[in-house]
This record gives C-alpha cells, sequence and structure tokens, in this order.
C-alpha cells in the first residue's frame, strides 16, 4: 500500500452468518496491508430473549470475546465497513443503536471523508439485501461519508451477484452455512475498500500544503 490504512469491521450478528462475513471482509482488508479491527455492536435484546435460542445463545458465547464497538474506533478508522442482518429489509436495530451514537462526532465533522461500505445476510433469496444496504448508506450520506460498494468489478461479483455489498442467503432455519462464494465475496471486499482508502489518503497527503 502506498498509505498505511486503518479499516474498522463493525458488525451485528445473531446467530453467526454475518460474524462470519465479517471475518471474511477483515481478513481481505488486511491482506491489502490494513490495520483491521473486527468489532461487534452491543446486544439489546434482553438475556431472556438470547437464552430461549440455542443458535444465538450459542454465538453470543462464542462471540464473547470480540471487542465491542465505540465511536472512538470509528474515529480512528480511515475507512469502516459495516455488516447488519436483514430485519424487514432494514438495518438491524442494534447496528442502528450503535450508528446513533456517532452523532457526537458526525457534528463535529468527524464522519465525513472517510470510506464506508457494508455486507448482509437474509432468511430468503430477495429478502431485502440490496434494501437493507442501501437504508445503510443512507446514514453515510449524512455522514458526508464516501461509498465504497463492491460493484461488478471483479470475477467474483457475477457469481454472488450483488455489487450493494456482499450477502449470503442462510435460509429458513439458517441452514445454509456461509459458502466459499460468499467468503471470496467478503474478502475481496475488503481488499477492495482498503485498497480505495489507501489510494485516497496517499493522494490526499500529496496535495500541495498537505501536511503527512
Amino acid at each position: 500500500m502506498s498509505a498505511d490504512v486503518n479499516i474498522a469491521v463493525i458488525y451485528y450478528s445473531s446467530t453467526g452468518t454475518v460474524h462470519q462475513l465479517a471475518e471474511a471482509v477483515g481478513a481481505g482488508a488486511a491482506t491489502a496491508g490494513a490495520t483491521v479491527r473486527l468489532l461487534r455492536v452491543a446486544e439489546l435484546a434482553p438475556d431472556e430473549a438470547v437464552a430461549s435460542s440455542r443458535p444465538w445463545a450459542t454465538h453470543a458465547a462464542a462471540t464473547a470475546h470480540v471487542p465491542l464497538a465505540t465511536p472512538d474506533d470509528v474515529h480512528w478508522a480511515d475507512g469502516v465497513i459495516f455488516g447488519s442482518p436483514t430485519r424487514f429489509g432494514n438495518v438491524a436495530s442494534q447496528l442502528k443503536q450503535f450508528l446513533d451514537t456517532l452523532g457526537g462526532l458526525w457534528v463535529r465533522g468527524m464522519l465525513a471523508d472517510k470510506i464506508y461500505s457494508g455486507f448482509t445476510s437474509t432468511s430468503q433469496l430477495h429478502g431485502g439485501q440490496e434494501s437493507t444496504l442501501l437504508a445503510l448508506y443512507n446514514s453515510v450520506y449524512h455522514f458526508g461519508g464516501i461509498v465504497v460498494p463492491p460493484g461488478f468489478t471483479d470475477a467474483v461479483k457475477f457469481d454472488d451477484g450483488n455489487p450493494y455489498g456482499t450477502s449470503h442467503v442462510v435460509g429458513n432455519q439458517g441452514d445454509i452455512p456461509v459458502d466459499a462464494t460468499a467468503r471470496a465475496a467478503g474478502l475481496y471486499q475488503g481488499r477492495r475498500v482498503a485498497t480505495v482508502t489507501a489510494q485516497l489518503k496517499a493522494g490526499r497527503r500529496n496535495l500541495p500544503g498537505a501536511i503527512a
């Protein structure tokens, strides 16, 4: 990379699918030379609700070691990649609540001019993947951020078919595991975001009068 970059991968996952995608996205950014923070957002559901679902409770216990995201992580990052399962075609409330904590950074203009991207999962094919990512990007527009989607810029995107961001269909009972196509798409998205972020950061350093 021509410029060292910091990438925060911030996600919510109830049963593990988005977590696995986040790991792939983070690994892709790391292969491009970025310093990566893999971070989960806080669970809002009551403990008894989580405990009532074995997959939910199992995943919560297995990922308890993953650090919780804070606004400071967003401030630190040159690029942020958000992940959320679909909730009625929209972002999960847990990730939305985290976005709502960024008001202090936003009002000071500290969310602007960063790179942002997103990834998601649904139970059904066409179950709101695109609308969830577009809803996520609405917040980025308010930030004054720069959206970098994967687009159809690599052969893997013609396999996973979603230019808005990496996505995976898990099935009604979550019985479709994250496959090689989704992992490859996540790796590519992380690498692309890190590469574009590095190019942007290097370009800013080369501007007349810029302070490195």
